[in-house]
């Protein structure tokens, strides 16, 4: 039950969009959620961020906020003006949201019961956005400032894991120091990690999702260019060893009782593609299993350890957490993703409705769970 001062209907701010990479992919997301929202019981106020960091009104068209003929959306065609600007309350004491245009007399939207943000990436998923929101005293959907900036942090992700004692894979870190400063000894790094954990190497962004930026790397020839690719995306980078083995993801989402976790789903190699990149995710709708083939042992043994790392990351809300099921039989966690996609393929929600739990309820327990945590130290 929604704790709320008032008998009107709680109002829920979807905030998508954003500046980084994965604008389109949270404008997907933001289509999928807008169109599960309760209207019945909430009030809903879409608010897109532009890739150049605008607050914009938006038109409530979840139609809209989908892929047309593989070209991806954005905010800025769903902006209800090209300069008009969104402001979220700086002060604890108010939660109304005001929207300006130049030369007009700023206008009352009214007030804001909680956020739900659908940002993926830098300046959304990663603690910022969050940090603004505890700020503003405005409860919202999702892990905390410390979460968020750990699940989007690849290398910190893993050195909490480590310190768990969760199962990580091999991997190394160029900074950004030590690629503009000394490219050469960043090249002798992962010739290193190469002759201890072999080639291929995968090169990915640290900071960054939905596999954007990613290469795989057969031998030296290949490692400037997928460098700078990743660094197109963030400028700290990371190296992984090639885990050989199968794909399995989980979900975790908070009840009333605590976390628990979706039956896992498998993602099936990608014939198309090298690997399960950003094309094969979302252009080509790469098709995972729901649920994953294991034995009960290991459907268990990948709950209890989707759990554990929501659990180490201190993670509110929501998670998708990914692994390898290693040809050994021995689970090592890759990634978890704090804001998962919420498209209509996407794995999680596909997750939780096998699990019992269909998208409209999905979307409702977070909000509610959002309602019930306050802002601040918890």
């Amino acid at each position: 039950m929604s704790i709320q001062p008032s008998s009107r209907k709680p109002r829920v701010a979807v905030v998508f969009g954003g500046r980084s990479s994965e604008h389109a992919i949270s404008v997907l997301t933001a289509g999928a959620v807008l169109s599960a929202v309760d209207r019945d019981k909430y009030d809903v106020l879409p608010i897109g961020i532009t890739s150049d960091g605008r607050w914009a009104l938006t038109a409530d068209d979840p139609s809209r906020m989908a892929i047309s003929d593989r070209t991806l959306p954005s905010v800025a065609q769903l902006a209800e003006s090209e300069e008009g600007s969104v402001v979220l309350p700086v002060d604890p004491a108010s939660r109304e949201v005001v929207y300006s245009e130049p030369g007009s007399v700023p206008k009352a939207l009214g007030d804001v019961d909680v956020v739900f943000p659908v940002l993926h990436g830098p300046y959304g998923e990663d603690g910022t956005l969050q940090g603004l929101l505890e700020l503003s005293g405005v409860p919202y959907v999702g892990s905390g400032v410390l979460a968020s900036a750990v699940g989007m942090d690849k290398e910190y992700m893993k050195r909490v894991f480590t310190s768990f004692g969760l199962p990580v894979g091999p991997y190394a870190v160029i900074r950004p120091r030590e690629w503009e400063n000394d490219p050469a000894a960043a090249r002798r790094k992962v010739v290193e990690f190469a002759a201890d954990h072999g080639w291929p190497v995968f090169v990915k962004p640290a900071r960054a999702g939905s596999s954007m930026g990613i290469s795989k790397v057969d031998d030296l020839a290949g490692l400037d260019e997928a460098i700078e690719e990743a660094r197109r995306h963030d400028p700290k980078v990371l190296v992984e060893s090639l885990l050989r083995g199968r794909e399995i993801e989980c979900g975790v989402l908070e009840f009333e009782d605590g976390p628990r976790a979706s039956v896992p789903a498998e993602i099936p190699p990608v014939t198309a593609h090298d690997f399960y990149d950003f094309e094969a995710k979302y252009i080509d709708s790469a098709e995972g299993l729901v649920p994953a083939p294991l034995t009960a042992e290991q459907t268990a043994e990948v709950q209890r350890l989707a759990v554990a790392a929501f659990e180490a990351a201190s993670c509110e809300g929501l998670v998708r957490a990914d692994f390898f099921l290693l040809d050994s039989g021995e689970f090592v966690i890759n990634e978890i993703n704090t804001m998962p996609g919420f498209t209509p393929i996407s794995m999680y929600p596909r997750m939780w409705r096998e699990s019992g739990v269909d998208y409209p309820e999905l979307v409702d327990r977070l909000i509610q769970a959002a309602l019930r945590r306050p802002t601040g130290l918890r």
